[in-house]
């Protein structure tokens, strides 16, 4: 990416350095936040600058733990959902070895400090056939998951950390506004710790399948059945956690106009404009609206093991391969909710 638009280009090899190793990519997820990345991107990264400004009490920013900024103007290469095979060992490396396949999580670390991988100028993300990774951060695949379900165990991870932040218990039932990535991550979590029932609300009929096939109860298209009204015909007395999994502009507004009094509503789509609520709606039915990001070191584990150890399928939301010089079709492509959820890009793979 340059400029906010896609091109497939060579560029040199990678190097890893100390502590780090270099790798093959075997599968590597297109995420819905990279879409949203070309169409906003500009706004959601002065939204990040003044978040770190703020965060560090100065209007520049000097967080030494936040990531470092990627430059528009200069060649990014995408992608964070990855799975790679290591080829090359840096010095210091004393627990891998060359030929083990790991995943990471998205962040690679030196002596200039953080960076995100799949955006930044520095690091390849895993649209590249090569990139760099920690040594440290990689995670060995365990029990023959093969790459492309380890591919996933980034978007999964991002659905449990909501479903933990979100405290929802036994006690109460879920509505997962949006069967995306991030709401069919969502739905995966709330079905393996067995809670429910789960009402989603989603356009798309191919995708409310996929809500089916991984554990959502009752699936509404809310052009013909409002996802307030669903919850309230199969349960309705239960205290509420709404998953908010759009993350387009009016959906956090859509949501409290929904939502029950004393309901809890999960900020988990990445909208990257600013938006507009009415305050006096969540004053008056006293909601409580939490907004997340990510997932920690431990969920992003736990979400390889869940894959590794079958407590999960997510075969179904696998709808798509494509090679690197097919990237930017598969994102036209996944403009159609109807014809795919999850595409992965292959480097090796001939279509």
């Amino acid at each position: 990416m340059r400029e906010w638009q896609l091109r497939v280009d060579d560029v040199a090899d990678p190097t890893p350095g100390p502590g780090q190793v270099l790798t093959k990519v075997l599968a590597c997820g297109i995420c819905g936040s990279d879409l949203h990345m070309l169409r906003h991107g500009a706004e959601m990264r002065a939204s990040m600058a003044d978040l770190v400004g703020s965060a560090t009490g100065s209007s520049n920013g000097n967080d030494p733990m936040a990531p470092k900024p990627f430059e528009p103007q200069h060649d990014t290469i995408m992608g964070h959902e990855f799975c790679c095979e290591v080829t090359e060992l840096g010095a210091g490396c004393d627990n891998l070895k060359v030929g083990d396949v790991v995943v990471s999580m998205p962040v690679a670390f030196d002596a200039q400090g953080l960076h995100a991988l799949g955006y930044s100028n520095r690091y390849n993300g895993g649209y590249a056939e090569l990139m760099v990774v920690n040594e440290l951060l990689a995670l060995k695949v365990p029990n023959g998951l093969s790459p492309s379900m380890a591919a996933l165990t980034e978007p999964l991870a991002v659905g449990i950390h909501a479903v933990a932040k979100s405290r929802i218990d036994g006690a109460e039932s879920a509505v997962v506004l949006g069967a995306g990535p991030v709401g069919l991550a969502c739905i995966a979590a709330l079905r393996m710790r067995g809670l429910g029932p789960i009402v989603v609300a989603e356009f798309s009929a191919k995708r409310r399948e996929l809500a089916l096939q991984l554990g959502a109860d009752v699936v509404v298209d809310p052009r013909e059945t409002p996802a307030i009204e669903a919850w309230r015909k199969i349960d309705g007395l239960r205290p509420l956690v709404i998953f908010e999994a759009v993350g387009v502009r009016g959906m956090l507004d859509e949501a409290m106009r929904m939502a029950p009094r004393g309901a809890r509503i999960l900020v988990v789509g990445a909208c990257m404009q600013q938006d507009t609520i009415h305050p006096m709606l969540g004053i008056g039915r006293e909601l409580n609206i939490q907004f997340v990001l990510g997932y920690e070191p431990a969920e992003f584990t736990s979400a390889l093991s869940a894959l590794a150890e079958g407590e999960i399928d997510l075969a179904p939301w696998l709808t798509g391969t494509v090679t690197v010089d097919e990237v930017p079709q598969a994102f036209t492509d996944l403009g159609s909710p109807d014809t795919h959820a999850k595409i992965l890009v292959v480097p090796g793979f001939a279509s």
